[in-house]
């Protein structure tokens, strides 16, 4: 039996038993507006900040004198004017040097190439070798950012080397980077979602309350000013594999540049400022002396490089921006972004304390424990202590919390606070910190073979990596990896047997609350609303963490990993969301600027060598947007808006030009791809077509009878195995063309002597053109079989023409239409193959009505059924939960 015209009446569907009453319904929708309000979606109304004169150019130059104008005043060709990529002879020069830096392999490799007698000569290259290649850059090419330079810092009587950059000049290069000029932020503003101003949001850091109160602070001095945020990281890293050898990278970028282009490492929006002396200085045989001895370094390293802040950040400097502007900039000190231990490292504080706040180690597991930010005049008193002599020295800082390090670099920083420049580290803190316990916690209280075995049972889908060898066995997991296992760790759990028959409802509901908290934390855009949301989130947690006590995993959750997540709701206010300030893109740049720097050298005084060749490969990337810029006519752009992202990634749904298989006939469909009605829905589509979308819909039995007389004027259709969803330019601040969804429908077919099983997705349906993404009775879930368009000249011949067909169709396979709400204790909707007369109900739809993929997680019971595979899970299983963590877009729909 099927549908009578492609979509459904919930009266006719049965309850399936789910949790659900109007309190929660309204919870539900309450929340939804909630989410629209802090997407944007409700509109925004932007509050600039009372004094007009903040963040306002002291001076304009006139387009003639743009960042890039001026680069190209450097460059004269005299004996080719036209000549773009001077001081390279031609194009394929410069495209050969360009890769030579970018993209190639080793120098000796480079030389060897151009060795090949006659390649240089074919090419017409005016170098031979890498080492003339390096000489055209190092002398012909403008330097676009500040060289580095290497000093010695003395302590405990022994020299090291830092090499370090001119930290004004580095600022001066991004600020002034003509890539950023139409992004840049120059004065704090707020931004509310609603006219009356009641509902603020948070994004970028500009919107949070550290830029406007500083403002005011700054204003009470030197009014007028521009405040340049500076966001520092540091973290030490491995560049070998076997040879422990180390890098101590630490990197600079400014909160003036929008996070969209911060959070993506080739963006250039981050500058390696500082290589730091990694010495373990094992001469120091007492462990206490030597690691004082090692922050006293790592302090006395970071104050050299960054004592040119003190003055420009209270007199400010004159700067110029990309587009010629001039302001007066005051570079002020304003987050540092680390894991726990640089967090320690940087504010002096004892392991298992909160670099941030005066809670008491053991009381780190708690949510009502009260706290206040560790008081900076404090602990600048005992610093000042230092001249008093060793004892009382160290008695004024173990009185104010902290080690005995002498000068930390940021004790003279202008309107700078240490402990409120902490961040949140969503990387190490929550996916390396609580999740890793937690997956210990949960393998402990449920059973690591139960929790792999259901693991391998799980459907595929886009966004779902499938471990088929189970997650318990994992070794050195990495964040990237935690982040995959919590997109379904909450569903394979649901029913799970506990030891002593202890109640697994607690259990859910403290996985439920951590992992709420996870998604939320990450949001791009907060409401004074989510934020309370990301507080209610971690309170579930911890009403219900005493569940890990009782099954004997812990004694206690004196974590200070856990703890760190109660500030996240004040450092969100105050810096903006999560994403300004990421550990991973440190991770990710790692990569680029300290492992391959280091992969290019010989080993032999290798910081020397890898700054030579970070310098080089800078000054590539600002010739290439130099002849980037000249290539596109030299065009201005208008300034860039900065507006609440929201968490739909502005994609469209892409069809292949051709379809996968030309033709395929009916008996195929039914036989390889499991479209068992399929001609039956064909024939009812047509009907409901023809007789209009306003029309009556007629009866079941009425509507057979029409559908039996409908012939086809073909046995085949041209196939499609995959519906993509790409992403799109939101207004130039990204590009790419990456694919975020998929949804597969593709037939079994036999390998040799292996059957291949078919693979057929669910995904999320639009029932209407009027359906409100945050209602869900206008959308329910399917199967898709097969993808499929009717062929042209077939159109004419079944239908009128003023019927406008759409180009593709695709066999749906129902389910259950969404409950009024989830479960209560594990948030999840459940939903079952809706069955009519014993039948499974389908029908055809568009593809444009399929929004998007969505995931099942199987109802397993006590134990997973063995015979039950990720293949053909959803054939053998008929009762199923909506998995809302695949992504953050089905988070914040289906939470």
């Amino acid at each position: 039996m099927l549908p009578d015209d492609g979509t459904f009446d919930d009266t006719d569907l049965r309850d399936d038993g789910t949790n659900d009453n109007n309190d929660d319904s309204e919870t539900h929708n309450t929340r939804q507006d909630i989410e629209a309000r802090a997407q944007g979606q409700r509109g925004c109304v932007v509050v600039p900040y009372p004094d007009p004169r903040a963040g306002q150019t002291t001076s304009r130059l006139s387009p003639d004198q743009s960042a890039n104008v001026t680069y190209g005043a450097q460059l004269v060709d005299a004996e080719n004017e036209e000549n773009l990529y001077y001081p390279f002879a031609s194009k394929i020069e410069w495209e050969v040097a360009r890769w030579a830096k970018l993209r190639g392999s080793s120098s000796t490799a480079f030389t060897d190439l151009l060795s090949i007698d006659g390649v240089s000569e074919r090419l017409g290259l005016s170098f031979k070798n890498a080492n003339e290649l390096n000489k055209l850059i190092d002398h012909e090419l403008p330097t676009g950012r500040p060289k580095f330079k290497r000093e010695q810092v003395v302590v405990a009587g022994e020299a090291f080397d830092v090499y370090y950059r001119d930290i004004i000049k580095c600022v001066k290069s991004l600020y002034g980077d003509p890539d950023f000029a139409r992004y840049l932020t120059f004065a704090p503003e707020r931004h509310y979602a609603d006219d009356d101003e009641t509902v603020r949001l948070f994004h970028d850091m500009h919107t949070g309350k550290w830029w406007w109160d500083t403002q005011k602070k700054l204003d009470a001095h030197h009014p007028g000013g521009t405040i340049v945020p500076i966001i520092i990281s540091s973290d030490k890293t491995q560049v070998t594999m076997f040879r422990n050898k180390t890098a101590y990278p630490v990197y600079l970028t400014i909160g003036n540049i929008p996070k969209e282009l911060r959070r993506k490492p080739s963006s250039g929006s981050h500058i390696l400022l500082a290589y730091l002396p990694t010495t373990r200085l094992e001469h120091i045989t007492n462990k206490a002396s030597r690691r004082r001895a090692i922050a006293n370094l790592y302090h006395a390293c970071l104050r050299r490089v960054l004592a040119p802040l003190i003055p420009a950040g209270t007199e400010g400097i004159s700067m110029r921006s990309g587009d010629g502007a001039r302001r007066r900039c005051h570079l002020i000190f304003a987050s540092f972004v680390g894991d726990y231990p640089e967090q320690l490292l940087t504010t002096g504080v004892k392991f298992g304390e909160c670099p941030k706040c005066d809670v008491d180690a053991k009381d780190t597991g708690s949510n009502t424990t009260q706290f206040h930010l560790r008081k900076l005049s404090e602990v600048l008193d005992a610093l000042a202590a230092f001249d008093d002599g060793n004892l009382v020295f160290v008695r004024a800082c173990a009185a104010a919390g902290i080690k005995p390090v002498i000068h930390p670099f940021w004790e003279d920083l202008p309107f700078a606070n240490i402990f409120r420049a902490i961040t949140p580290d969503i990387l190490h803190q929550l996916y390396q910190g609580l999740i890793k316990h937690l997956l210990a916690w949960l393998s402990a209280a449920c059973g690591g073979a139960e929790i792999d075995a259901r693991c391998r049972r799980l459907p595929p889908n886009h966004h779902i990596r499938l471990f088929t060898k189970g997650i318990t066995c994992l070794s050195r997991v990495s964040g990237t990896e935690h982040a995959q296992i919590c997109r379904f760790i909450l569903g394979i759990i649901i029913d799970i047997r506990l030891p002593n028959n202890l109640n697994a409802g607690r259990l859910l509901r403290a996985v439920r609350g951590l992992l709420d908290f996870l998604y939320l934390a990450q949001y791009p855009c907060h409401s004074s609303e989510t934020l309370h949301s990301l507080d209610e989130a971690l309170d579930l947690f911890h009403q219900n963490k005493d569940i890990f006590i009782q099954l004997g995993i812990r004694n206690n959750f004196n974590l200070p990993k856990l703890h760190a997540a109660r500030h996240y709701h004040l450092m969100i206010t105050l810096f903006g969301t999560t994403d300004n300030y990421n550990t991973e893109y440190t991770e990710r740049l790692h990569i680029d600027l300290a492992k391959d720097a280091y992969r290019a050298t010989n080993h032999k005084d290798e910081f020397i060598q890898m700054t030579h060749w970070l310098e080089r490969k800078e000054k590539i990337l600002r010739h290439q947007k130099f002849v980037s810029w000249c290539l596109a006519g030299g065009h201005h752009f208008e300034p860039y808006h900065s507006r609440p992202p929201d968490m739909t990634f502005r994609r469209e749904q892409v069809m292949t030009k051709h379809p996968t298989v030309k033709a395929v006939s009916f008996q195929k469909m039914v036989e390889d791809y499991g479209a068992t009605h399929f001609r039956e829905a064909l024939a009812r589509y047509i009907v409901h077509k023809r007789r209009g979308d306003h029309s009556v819909p007629l009866r079941d039995r009425e509507l057979d009878l029409l559908a039996g007389d409908i012939h086809f004027p073909f046995n085949r259709l041209p196939v499609f195995h995959k519906i993509k969803w790409c992403s799109i330019d939101t207004g130039g601040v990204t590009k790419g063309h990456d694919t975020l969804d998929s949804v597969h429908a593709k037939p079994r077919q036999k390998l040799g002597s292996r059957l291949i099983h078919r693979r057929s997705d669910t995904a999320f349906i639009r029932l209407g053109e009027d359906s409100v993404i945050n209602d869900l009775k206008g959308f329910s879930v399917g199967q898709v079989r097969v993808i499929f368009s009717l062929p042209p000249k077939s159109l004419q011949l079944l239908f009128p023409p003023t019927v406008n067909i759409p180009p593709h169709l695709a066999y749906i396979e129902w389910f259950t239409p969404f409950p009024s709400a989830p479960d209560r204790n594990n948030g999840l909707y459940k939903l079952s193959r809706l069955m009519r007369g014993g039948d499974r109900v389908s029908s055809i739809v568009p593809v444009g009505d399929i929004m998007r993929s969505i995931h099942l997680i199987p109802k397993f019971g006590d134990s997973a059924p063995r015979e039950w595979t990720s293949e053909t899970v959803l054939e053998d299983c008929n009762v199923f939960w909506v998995n809302s963590y695949i992504d953050r877009y089905n988070f914040s729909i289906f939470r």
